[in-house]
């Protein structure tokens, strides 16, 4: 905390000179040596790096069931270390234990792909990720702290169920559209993570884990929704992955979702999530009535981001309705270009174009600055 903050605080009248003595207090005594450390961490990674460069040196001199056997150990190590330990470090060091477990998370992966190297297998990835999400993902899900954590076990879960999906091809027989039906239905199921984790922020002493794994949830079901509408603003849904029933299983799916985190979470922020989940669950269903009009899908994309904004004002975030402004604004320049493409050719179209980007974006502040709720942790 720097004295200027302080003292600007205090000339504001936010806080007296009492208040300013007892933060300095404070702060002298929680501060940290950042030089002492940083040498420290300077010397872990050059440790670090030299220990990479003599096993890269003789990698292919050292037997594979031997770097087998050293991976498992540093794995198992640090699993039970984490285990044992993962109490007083989520007490005393819970940023220690998040990244500990970042590294056990990335090891794990990298041990399947390690014996993919050693053994020359074939197995598709999705067995990999399975396997990981078996063995490594309950610890994290039992000690994660954060986002970190959480994102690791949310990009695991979400490659399995795409890689998985594609192994559908090919696989199944008439009807045609029984795949792609599966198809919706698993990659689809990442989205379900957000009732499970707001179920879970009510039950656990981790809320803010819990709390993250929700919102990139909830971010993966606004970022499919999202990417079907600008699909259907370029091609006709008539059949395949894009179909009405594959449509209809990732709208119902996210619907599905939707109510469960109402229902986990009965608050304004449990409320908006769901209307956010509905609001994406809505746009694949109507995406396919709107398929193959550039100017209908450029305009449900921009409803899907107002019903998105307008989630936020209702439960308050406001970074989430700056950015829902922004996207809004940025969808229609684009829109306006791709109707009006052949104005960019004159130099008076260039004209007009500058000055409508020029009044979106004074907009986009304006409506930002004016309507964003007051400055709250997203929740």
């Amino acid at each position: 905390m720097s004295d200027r903050k302080l003292l600007a605080w205090r000339n504001a009248g936010l806080i007296d000179d009492e208040t300013v003595a007892q933060i300095r207090a404070w702060e002298d005594q929680h501060s940290r040596p950042l030089a002492i450390w940083a040498v420290i961490g300077i010397g872990a990674l050059a440790i670090g790096l030299g220990l990479i460069s003599v096993v890269a040196a003789n990698w292919e001199d050292v037997p594979g069931t031997v770097r087998l056997a050293a991976h498992l150990t540093v794995i198992a190590g640090l699993g039970m270390f984490l285990f044992l330990r993962g109490e007083s470090l989520e007490r005393d060091q819970p940023w220690g234990l998040e990244a500990g477990l970042f590294v056990f998370g990335l090891l794990g992966m990298t041990f399947f792909g390690h014996i993919g190297q050693v053994y020359q297998t074939g197995s598709p990835l999705w067995k990999a990720f399975a396997a990981w999400l078996v063995l490594f993902a309950p610890l994290l899900l039992q000690r994660g702290q954060s986002w970190l954590s959480a994102a690791l076990v949310m990009f695991a879960f979400a490659y399995a169920c795409w890689d998985y999906s594609f192994s559908f091809n090919g696989r199944w027989g008439q009807p045609e559209n029984v795949p792609y039906l599966l198809i919706a239905l698993i990659t689809a199921l990442p989205i379900w993570l957000a009732p499970f984790a707001a179920w879970m922020r009510g039950r656990s002493t981790r809320e803010s884990f819990w709390k993250r794994l929700e919102q990139i949830a909830l971010v993966y079901a606004v970022a499919g929704a999202s990417l079907v509408c600008i699909a259907a603003g370029i091609n006709s849904f008539d059949s395949g992955e894009m179909a009405f029933g594959s449509q209809a299983v990732r709208g119902g799916a996210a619907l599905i979702a939707g109510a469960g985190v109402v229902l986990a979470r009965k608050s304004r922020s449990g409320q908006a999530c769901g209307i956010v989940l509905a609001c994406a669950g809505t746009a694949c269903f109507v995406a396919f009535a709107v398929s193959g009009s550039q100017l209908m899908g450029g305009v449900l994309f921009m409803v899907l981001w107002i019903g998105i904004a307008a989630a936020a004002l209702y439960a308050g975030w406001r970074a989430v309705f700056q950015i829902a402004v922004g996207v809004i604004a940025l969808r229609l320049i684009i829109l306006s270009f791709e109707l009006a493409s052949d104005l960019l050719s004159s130099g008076a179209g260039l004209i007009v174009a500058g000055l409508l980007i020029l009044a979106v974006a004074w907009a986009a502040i304006r409506i930002s600055r004016e309507y964003a709720p007051d400055r709250v942790e997203a929740a």
